[in-house]
C-alpha cells in the first residue's frame, strides 16, 4: 500500500511516514556521531529530565562547524537550562496566559477574514502564501509591537534557514554542509539585525509592546543584554509562526486526504480540537529537538556517555505503536493521544495555547467561507525540503464546486 509519504513525496529521511519504525528506540549513529532517540517513553524521558538531558547542545557543536554560534546563544530560551531558562521564561509567561490568549480570539478571526477576502471569488488558493503564513507572523509580530508589513522579508530569511535544516555530522563537515551553514548563518545575522534595531528603538522609544517589555525587565536586578533581548525576541519570533503555520497546512491536507472525517468536521465543528491534535501527532511539524547528556545514563537499554548529543525525533515518536494504536491512521477519535509535537516538560511550548487557538479560529473561518475546500489534483502539495519538519510548502486549493 503506498504511504503518504510517497503520494505526497515528504522527504525520505521521514521513514516513520512510510509506516517503518525502528526495532531498537535508542540507536548510535557512527557517521553523525549522535544517538538517535525515537520511542515515545525514551523521548518523554529526555523532554522530562533537564538535570541529565540538557538543552545546552552548542557546546557540543565544534567551533569550526559553527564559528558564529555564540552569537546566538545568550537569551535563547531553546537553549537554557534551569535556574536561568525558569527566569527568563517567567519574563513572558504573561503574554501567553489562557486569559491574554482568549482575548486575541477577535483579532485572530478579523485577521482570517481579511486575509481571505482576497481570494473571495477565485477558483482557488494557494493556502501557505494566502493563510497559513500571513496570519500566525501578523499575530506575533503585533504582540512583539515590529510592523507586520516586513513579513516577506522575514520569510526570505526563514525559508533558506528552513531549507538547510538537516542533520548535520558533529565528526566531519562537507563543502555541501559548510555552504548551508553559512547561508543560514547569514540569513540569521539578517534577522537578528533587523530586531536588534527595534530593540534600539524601544530603548529610546517605549511602547505597549512585548519588546519593550523585554528591553525593560530586569533578572535578580539586572537588565537584559542586547543580546539576549534581541536572541529571546528572534526565538519568540520564530516559534510563534513556524508551528502555526505548518499545523494550518498539515491539517488541511489530513482533513482532504479523509474524507469521512472531513465530513464529520464539517458537519460537527465541536470535532475540530481534537482533529487539530491528531494532525499535530500525525504529521508533526518540527520532527526533532536536540539535548546533550550531562552524565552517563541508561535509555531504552543503552549506555549513554556524558556529553553525547541526542537528537529525539519527536514525530518518530509520535508513531511509536508501543504508545499509540494504529499510529498509522489519522484518527481524531483516538481516546489518547499523548503527542510530543509541543515538546514536554519546562520546555513544553510556550505558545502552544496561541498555536491551538489560530489553527481552530482560521480553520472555522476557512471551512465557513469555502465549503467546497478541497485540494487541486492537478497541483500536488510540495514539503519542506527537511527531513527535520514536516508542514506543507505550497496547498494550492480549489474553493468553487
Amino acid at each position: 500500500m503506498t504511504t503518504i509519504a510517497e503520494t505526497w513525496g515528504i522527504h525520505e529521511g521521514q521513514f516513520w511516514l512510510r509506516g517503518d519504525f525502528p526495532a531498537d528506540p535508542v540507536g548510535f549513529d557512527a557517521e553523525t556521531g549522535m544517538w538517535n532517540v525515537y520511542g515515545h517513553a525514551e523521548a518523554l524521558k529526555t523532554l522530562s529530565d533537564p538535570k541529565v538531558f540538557s538543552s545546552d547542545t552548542t557546546r557540543l557543536i565544534p567551533q569550526e562547524l559553527a564559528p558564529d554560534k555564540d552569537l546566538f546563544v545568550d537569551g535563547n530560551l531553546l537553549q537554557m537550562d534551569p535556574p536561568d531558562h525558569k527566569k527568563l521564561r517567567t519574563l513572558v509567561s504573561h503574554a501567553f496566559t489562557p486569559k491574554v490568549v482568549a482575548d486575541l480570539e477577535p483579532r485572530i478571526a478579523a485577521l482570517t477574514n481579511e486575509l481571505l477576502d482576497v481570494v473571495d471569488g477565485a477558483d482557488s488558493m494557494e493556502l501557505v502564501t494566502h493563510l497559513a503564513y500571513p496570519l500566525p507572523v501578523i499575530v506575533i509580530a503585533e504582540l512583539l509591537g515590529i510592523p507586520a508589513s516586513d513579513r516577506d522579508l522575514f520569510k526570505e530569511w526563514v525559508d533558506t534557514m528552513l531549507r538547510n535544516s538537516q542533520q548535520r555530522s558533529l565528526i566531519k563537515q562537507t563543502e555541501e554542509d559548510k555552504k548551508a551553514s553559512d547561508e543560514t548563518m547569514e540569513q540569521l545575522k539578517n534577522l537578528v539585525n533587523y530586531l536588534g534595531e527595534h530593540v534600539d528603538d524601544r530603548r529610546r522609544n517605549p511602547r505597549e509592546d512585548l519588546l519593550t517589555k523585554l528591553v525593560e525587565a530586569e533578572v535578580d536586578g539586572e537588565k537584559l543584554t542586547q543580546n539576549e533581548v534581541v536572541n529571546f525576541a528572534n526565538v519568540l519570533l520564530l516559534a510563534g509562526h513556524i508551528t502555526t503555520t505548518m499545523l494550518l497546512g498539515n491539517t488541511v491536507l489530513c482533513l482532504d486526504s479523509h474524507p469521512d472525517e472531513y465530513r464529520r468536521v464539517r458537519e460537527d465543528r465541536s470535532l475540530l480540537p481534537a482533529t487539530i491534535e491528531e494532525s499535530l501527532r500525525f504529521l508533526s511539524p518540527f520532527a526533532l529537538v536536540a539535548r546533550a547528556t550531562t552524565t552517563d545514563v541508561e535509555l531504552g537499554g543503552r549506555t549513554i556517555p556524558a556529553d553525547s548529543m541526542l537528537a529525539i525525533w519527536v514525530a518518530a515518536a509520535n508513531r511509536d505503536p508501543r504508545a499509540f494504536t494504529d499510529p498509522g491512521t489519522f484518527d481524531p477519535a483516538r481516546a489518547h493521544n499523548p503527542h510530543l509535537a509541543f515538546g514536554r516538560g519546562i520546555h513544553f511550548c510556550i505558545g502552544a495555547p496561541l498555536a491551538r487557538l489560530e489553527g481552530k479560529t482560521a480553520l472555522n473561518i476557512l471551512l465557513d467561507r469555502f465549503p467546497d475546500l478541497r485540494t487541486d489534483p492537478a497541483v500536488p502539495p510540495s514539503f519542506i525540503p527537511s527531513p527535520n519538519m514536516t508542514g506543507v510548502n505550497e496547498l494550492q486549493l480549489l474553493l468553487k464546486p
